[in-house]
């Protein structure tokens, strides 16, 4: 019988181990967005998987590795996703240091947490390494974390939908092994983003599992941190822009009357909230804490700056975190990189 059917995609009960909260949310239809960890173990995989998830072309085809944790969102099959990427799991041009640093940046972009891990291999490279990521990855994220992870395997040529999926655990005995790790929860998916054949599928399977495991995302101890230290940033930079807000609210008072100037006092509290919600994802004291180990404090303030600077302009020239202007008008991007 094919994993796909059995009772790893039938299971109704509601998970809530001791670190791991599962919080209801409402999951049918568009209304609520879905946030996605992509992980990766190492080569192009799950930058591949990105661009398909999104339908555009966010990596190229030569991009292998990152330094940096990213963050897209875009739209699967009519359904707004959330989309954060991190360094992979066997990149060896990264510290020990940078390394800790990139997965608390990637909690931080992903809180209060993940509705679905999505590690992405190569269904034609499956090396040793791959088969000991289900153990890296309850070291990262938590030993329940696996509950919430499906395989995606990155394919070159026409996917031919279950006839694929069937052949790849019959003919594999070390990918079906792997796969078993992850619960039997996969999914083959084109290595040309163009191709939007399986977009549909690649959406209920990921639908099914949330919903199999209570409708809720995954969080733990570390992603709680990482949503309190957010929080707790965003609260003070609104009290460090309260006399800048104000003012702009009063200018506006005097250029706009009734819908209008709610218009415009609505857009530009939607835009200061989005460049706000960006800087404390990059820095607030859990990263800076991170940083003063990794790096010594004498390097924090340079780090930081770094990454707020650095973050204007990223992948196709979208802005990023600079949001500063456009107050009255504008939105935030679809886009948000962290930058060392």
């Amino acid at each position: 019988e094919s994993l796909l059917k059995s009772d790893q995609w039938k299971r109704g009960r509601k998970f809530s181990p001791p670190d791991c909260r599962s919080v209801s949310v409402f999951l049918t239809g568009s209304a609520v967005e879905l946030r996605l960890m992509v992980i990766g173990s190492s080569g192009p995989s799950q930058f591949l998987l990105t661009n398909a998830i999104l339908g555009r072309k966010e990596f190229t085809k030569d991009v292998s590795s990152i330094s940096s944790s990213l963050k897209n969102t875009g739209e699967l099959a009519g359904r707004r996703v959330m989309v954060v990427n991190g360094p992979n799991i066997y990149d060896k041009d990264i510290s020990q240091a940078k390394r800790k640093m990139e997965l608390r940046k990637s909690k931080c972009l992903c809180i209060p947490g993940p509705h679905a891990f999505l590690v992405a291999f190569d269904i034609e490279k499956i090396s040793p390494n791959d088969m000991r990521t289900p153990r890296l990855m309850k070291e990262r994220f938590g030993r329940h974390c696996l509950k919430h992870c499906m395989v995606l395997l990155a394919y070159e040529g026409s996917l031919d939908g279950f006839d694929l999926e069937d052949k790849v655990l019959k003919t594999d005995w070390h990918l079906r092994d792997l796969i078993d790790k992850y619960g039997g929860r996969f999914h083959v998916f084109s290595k040309n983003w163009r191709d939007r054949s399986q977009d549909r599928e690649l959406l209920r399977k990921i639908e099914l599992m949330v919903a199999s495991l209570g409708g809720g995302y995954f969080s733990s101890r570390t992603f709680q941190k990482a949503e309190d230290s957010v929080k707790t940033e965003e609260k003070r930079l609104r009290k460090q822009r309260a006399a800048e807000i104000e003012k702009m609210w009063n200018e506006m008072e005097k250029q706009y009357v009734a819908d209008e100037l709610g218009c415009k006092k609505n857009a530009f509290t939607a835009n200061v909230s989005a460049e706000i919600r960006a800087k404390a994802e990059v820095d607030n004291e859990w990263l800076r804490t991170s940083l003063a180990r990794g790096l010594g404090t004498g390097m924090v303030v340079g780090a930081v700056m770094g990454a707020l600077v650095g973050s204007i302009e990223g992948p196709g020239g979208m802005v990023l975190y600079g949001i500063i202007g456009g107050a009255v008008g504008g939105s935030a991007g679809g886009t948000a990189q962290l930058l060392n």
